[in-house]
Formats: structure tokens, sequence, C-alpha cells
């Protein structure tokens, strides 16, 4: 096992393999039996390129070959910050057919997050395309590559590049290195023998958390390739499923609901890099999409888009959303504007996953986010002493199963407030089942903002700001918001004499280099902060008084 990682212990082993919950497949070999039985199936479609099963067989063996060649070994780790291009699914797959670990990186990752994600991991390698919209690589490769001891090589995708530019020196181009492997010199059964154990971490996903920089959770071959396939048996997915692709790949969402679970039944995956509306019905309408899962503000665009009516969205079958709240309303738009099926959907890297089914009335996919995809997971609802909690009764929510991770990457400290006694993990999540076993979120105990679907690290944001030399208190909460969910929000108490703008915040955060998921939306100055009857800033009465201030401006009602 991988150090740093937790393994599960011997009883569960033995329970998830004897019940065949744990079917021990790894993630390389599930690509490539599905390539054995549709090899002439379209498989893949991305920017510039349409890919059978075959082909997509050829170029990620041609990736795991390419790493070999470069000296990537079993265990090793290796950054993938790939927008959504096809270049990312050679190289996730060819990682796992010779046992090396993907970091997956949003794009959107500064170097803040880089260096932290070298450091803790002592990735080997970082694939980065050079430039993508508006974010500019360079200045971040050159500062992380500085920095880090282990990173040997950095692969930049030039395959979007224009002619003038130039590879910075000292990197490689990953899609020359692609193309130059010689498949015939090698024997067809090759791969096998680098075929990783399934018991071993299959990738390493960060996600958001209330304490620093976000965490890493390890998610093994056995327990992912659970969660793929048993959410591919709750969506109903087939191989006449044609999957679109529009939230950022290297996002828990996209691989773990759509990507995986399209390969494990031989679907059809179309991704895109826009996650503009009008791209996405564009594509639903040329590729003739049937399924996708977007964020809650992307679906909100969509239903209120003015003209959605010139556009062919006749294929859809089902759209769902996931990552934050989805009001009643909107569903409501998508049964009468698009004219199919919704899936409300909970769910998060450590691996609990529920979702609402194909047959659901529509006061269950309103009001619920319906049943544990897998039903061998255990989900509780449990008072402050740990007790269970029967149907109705709020608590805080707690899982265990063959889907579920056993513990954050290298961080001991956390994973103790993390489980319980007996090994459930604490979602943060408040909870409640209804009376058939549906689960109903009702809010959360970690000091989380979800933005569109991002988790954001309050904590974070406040270590940040505070940093700032007219800063004498910071307080971040998140604000509700008609499109996204919520934004960020920052309090601020300045120093003696001094005033602050918005302008110089952002100016700061920018010089610290920090991603723009930390920058704030919003700064309300404040003479003094409120506080709780122990002494801590009271989150609670912050939030409302944003919430009447949005009120009053007519931004919510």
């Amino acid at each position: 096992m991988l150090e740093g990682a937790h393994p599960y212990p011997k009883e569960f082993l033995d329970l998830y393999y004897k019940k065949r919950w744990w079917l021990g497949i790894p993630l390389g070999e599930m690509l490539d039996r599905t390539c054995d039985l549709y090899p002439n199936k379209e498989a893949l479609v991305a920017e510039g390129m349409r890919l059978t099963y075959r082909q997509l067989r050829e170029w990620t063996n041609r990736a795991a070959l390419a790493f070999l060649q470069l000296g990537i070994e079993k265990l090793d780790r290796v950054l993938l910050q790939i927008p959504n291009w096809g270049e990312f699914v050679f190289a996730y797959y060819g990682l796992h057919k010779i046992g090396a670990i993907p970091v997956m990186c949003i794009p959107r990752f500064s170097q803040r997050e880089l260096e932290h994600y070298c450091e803790m991991t002592k990735a080997k390698a970082w694939i980065v395309p050079l430039k993508f919209e508006k974010i500019d690589y360079r200045p971040i490769i050159e500062d992380v590559r500085s920095r880090s001891s282990s990173l040997k090589d950095i692969l930049i995708i030039d395959s979007y590049l224009l002619e003038k530019d130039t590879l910075p020196e000292g990197t490689l181009s990953f899609n020359h290195l692609l193309n130059k492997v010689d498949l015939d010199q090698y024997p067809k059964d090759y791969l096998q023998s680098f075929k990783p154990d399934p018991e071993e971490v299959c990738h390493l996903m960060p996600t958001g958390g209330t304490t620093g920089l976000p965490k890493l959770v390890p998610r093994t071959h056995n327990d992912w390739f659970c969660n793929v396939e048993y959410r591919a048996k709750a969506w109903q997915r087939s191989p006449h499923d044609i999957t679109l692709i529009a939230t950022p790949v290297t996002h828990n969402m996209a691989i773990e609901v759509s990507i995986n679970p399209s390969f494990l039944t031989g679907g059809k995956v179309v991704m895109i890099p826009s996650t503009r509306p009008k791209e996405i019905l564009e594509a639903i309408g040329r590729e003739k999409v049937t399924t996708t899962i977007l964020a809650v503000a992307q679906v909100q665009q969509l239903v209120d888009l003015p003209d959605l009516d010139q556009y062919n969205v006749s294929s859809l079958e089902v759209i769902a959303t996931g990552g934050s709240y989805m009001p009643p309303e909107t569903i409501r738009k998508v049964y009468n504007k698009l004219k199919c099926k919704f899936y409300n959907v909970y769910g998060s890297s450590e691996g609990p996953c529920t979702q609402t089914r194909f047959e659901d009335p529509e006061e269950v996919v309103f009001h619920t986010v319906g049943w544990p995809i897998c039903p061998y997971d255990e989900f509780k609802v449990i008072d402050s002493n740990g007790g269970n909690l029967p149907p109705g009764k709020e608590g805080e929510l707690v899982v265990r199963g063959p889907c579920i991770f056993r513990g954050y990457y290298k961080s001991d400290a956390e994973n103790k407030e993390a489980f319980t006694f007996d090994g459930f993990y604490r979602t943060g999540d408040i909870a409640k089942f209804d009376d058939q076993g549906r689960l109903i979120i009702t809010g959360r105990k970690k000091d989380i903002i979800i933005r569109g679907g991002e988790n954001i690290s309050t904590k974070e944001v406040e270590e940040l700001i505070s940093g700032y030399f007219k800063v004498e208190q910071v307080a971040v909460v998140g604000m509700p918001d008609p499109i996204l969910g919520e934004r960020v929000c920052a309090f601020i108490k300045p120093k003696k004499d001094e005033k602050i703008t918005f302008e110089e915040i952002l100016s700061y955060l920018k010089g610290e280099k920090a991603s723009v998921l930390y920058f704030p939306e919003r700064i309300e100055m404040v003479e003094e902060m409120p506080l709780t009857n122990v002494g801590k800033f009271d989150k609670m009465r912050l939030k409302e008084s944003i919430k009447e201030k949005l009120r009053q401006e007519g931004i919510i009602s």
C-alpha cells in the first residue's frame, strides 16, 4: 500500500471479496475489457479527435509505454492538470495500466496548490497545458519547477498551441512522446506484467475541507471500481448512452459519474472544454447526447436561456446535478423545457453517493437525494453521542462500506476527527431519512462554501486574507446566490485607523498567487466581530447579516 494511505482492515477485505462487492479489477483492465467487447464502437469525442474503443486502447497503451520510457514506475505519483481534452483520458488510463498514481488537479489550481501537491505527494511528473482559456501556465511552471525537489519531468500538452508558441526550456511535449511510441516493438501482452494490485491506490483526488489547503483522498482500484459499477447500475447506463462532460474532468463529478461508468458499460463520452450554456446545447444537439451531469449553476443557465427553443435537445433522456442544492422550481423547468428526467445526486470524493432513480415521482426528486447507489454501503444518521437516529430525525450523516475510502493521504491528525470509533466516515453533512430510507440533506457541519459545486474552505480564505498587513480580524461565510448557490463573503475588521478596499484585497491575493477559488466576491467591513458564548466568531449572525443586505438590494427574495 502507498505510504501515507490507509489500507482496509482484513475483516473488511475478506467480507468485500467474499460477497463479490469487490471484483478485483483494476481500472486499466476495466477499459481494456470494454475495448475487447466493442472495438469498432465510437468511444471518445473531444476537441480534434473522434476515437473508437480500439483506437482508445491504442492511445492509452501509448501513454502507458511513454510513461515507462520516462522511468515512471508503480506507485509513482503524476500530477494531471489537464482540461477537458482527450489527452486526459490517455494519461489517466495509461497511468493505471502501469500502476502509477494520477493526482487530479483542476485547471484553476495555482502555483500555491501545485507546490503543495508536489511536496505532499513527491510527484515525479506533471502533465499540464501551456495555455488554457485565460490561464498562462508558464510562470506557474517555472516557479513550481524551481521549488520542487521530486519533479523530474514536466510534460506539456502542445497539440492546441499556436505555431509561434515554444515549450519552456527543460519541458517535454506529451503529444510527441505519445506519437513516437512504436507499438509494434512490444508484445501484445507486454503491459500485463505491470498491472497493479487492485487493493492499491488508483488515484489521489483533492477535496475541499475545513482546514488549510485541500486534502487528498486516496481511492483504491477496488473501492473506486465498486463506486463506478453501482453508479452505472443506479443510473441505468447502457452501451447506447452518449454522455456529455462539461464540468472539469479532473473533478470527482466528471470522473466518477461520467467517464468511468461510460467506459465500463461501453457508452460514448463527449468532452467539451467550455462550461457555457451555448456550447453545451450545441454539443447535445450535434452528438445526440443522452445524459449528463452539470453544476447547479449550469443547469439554471440552460433552462433560463432566452433562445433555448432554438437548440435541439430531443436526444436528452436524463440530466443531473450534484455538489449543491437544486431548487424544485429549477427541476420543474428541466421537466418542462428540456423534456427529460432529472436525477438529484449527492456525493463526495470520499465515496458516499446517493441519487434518485429514473422511475421516482417528482416529489421524491424535488425533496430528496434518493438512496445510496451501492446498497452495501452503510449510511447512518447519528446524534452527538454517536447513537443511531430513526427516520425523520436530523443528525450527522456517517458512512462505511465497499465504496467508502479509509482515510485522507498523509493526514493522521485529521483522520482521527474524520472517522467514528467503529470506522464510519463523518461526512460533515446534517441529514435525515424519510420513511422509505431516502436521504434528505438539511445542512452541514463543515465550515465550507459550495460555490457552483466547488468546495471552498473558509479557513483557507481567512488565512490568506489575514496575512494582509491592514487586517486585524477576518471571518468568511457563504452568501446565498441565485445562480451559483453560494458565493464567498469576507467580513473584515481593519486594524486601527486603517481603511481597506475590495480591490486591494484582490490585488494582495493575486500577489500571493492564490487560486481564484479563494478570492472573496464581497467584502463587508465591521468595527467589531460578533462572538458566540464561547468567544468564537458568530458566523450564523454574519450569514443572517449578509442575507438581509442581499434582500434589501433585491439580489435574493
